[in-house]
C-alpha cells in the first residue's frame, strides 16, 4: 500500500511499485484532466507537478513520488491566471494537450514572472498541440505573467 499525496490530500493506493503516476491518477484517483499523449514523456500530455517542478507522469513510477507532493490540472484554480488567460485568449482547439501546456506555464511563471518569448519558448518545447495554437499559447503567458505581477513587465 502506497500513500501519494495529490493536490493537497493523502490518498492510499493499492497498487505496485512501478505503476505509472499518470495511471494511478487517472484509474484509482479519477483524475481525468492528466491525459495519456505518447507513453514515453515526449508530448507533455501528461505533465503534472511533483514539488513543484513540471514532470511526465506516464515515466514516473508511484515508488519514485513516495513522500512528494504532486499537483495535477484538477489541483490549479479556475481563478489562476493562467487558466483565464487560456480562456481570454482562446488557445484550446481539441483542448487535448492543454492540461499540460498549463501545467508547465504554471511552472514556468512561479519561476520566471516575466518570461521573454525564448523563455516561454524554452519552458513549453517538450509540449506538443497537434493544432497548432503555440502562437496563442505564448500570448496567453504573457497575459498571465501580465496578470500577476499587476500589469509590470
Amino acid at each position: 500500500m502506497a500513500s501519494l499525496h495529490v493536490n493537497g490530500i493523502v490518498y492510499p493506493v493499492d497498487v505496485p511499485d512501478d505503476a505509472p503516476l499518470l495511471w494511478v491518477i487517472r484509474e484509482k484517483l479519477g483524475l481525468t484532466g492528466t491525459k495519456y499523449g505518447c507513453g514515453i514523456a515526449q508530448c507533455g500530455s501528461c505533465t503534472v507537478h511533483i514539488d513543484g517542478k513540471p514532470e511526465r507522469s506516464c515515466q514516473i513510477t508511484v515508488r519514485e513520488v513516495q513522500g512528494k507532493r504532486i499537483t495535477t490540472i484538477e489541483g490549479i484554480p479556475d481563478t489562476h491566471p493562467v487558466k483565464k488567460a487560456w480562456i481570454e485568449d482562446d488557445v484550446p482547439q481539441c483542448g487535448y494537450c492543454h492540461p499540460g501546456q498549463i501545467m508547465s506555464a504554471v511552472a514556468l511563471l512561479k519561476e520566471k514572472p516575466s518570461p521573454t518569448d525564448a523563455d516561454i519558448d524554452a519552458a513549453m518545447s517538450g509540449n506538443l498541440c497537434r493544432c497548432g495554437t503555440y502562437q496563442r499559447i505564448r500570448r496567453a503567458i504573457h497575459r498571465a505573467a501580465q496578470a500577476k505581477t499587476g500589469g509590470k513587465r
